[in-house]
């Protein structure tokens, strides 16, 4: 499950053997899945477990902000 990206206490990971839809899973004080192409298009939170909302807003703000560099990611990994 390689880190892609960090950005204080959080990490944004892609695991090795995930599945379509491409997503991340963002880790701080719990964990935010978040979909890289939601219903509109722009990423999307799936599931929060554990963090509270200000941690998956940041979450989002970041998978946002690096949406491009977080999809090239996921193709290197899933092909």
């Amino acid at each position: 499950m390689p880190t892609v990206w960090r950005d204080g206490n959080l990490r944004v990971v892609i695991y090795t053997d995930g599945h379509p839809p491409p997503h991340v899973h963002v880790f701080g004080d719990g964990e935010t899945r978040i979909a890289l192409t939601g219903r509109n298009g722009q990423p999307e939170v799936v599931r929060i477990v554990g963090a509270n909302l200000r941690e998956s807003r940041r979450a989002l703000g970041i998978v946002q902000e690096k949406h491009d560099y977080l999809i090239e990611r996921w193709n290197s990994i899933h092909g």
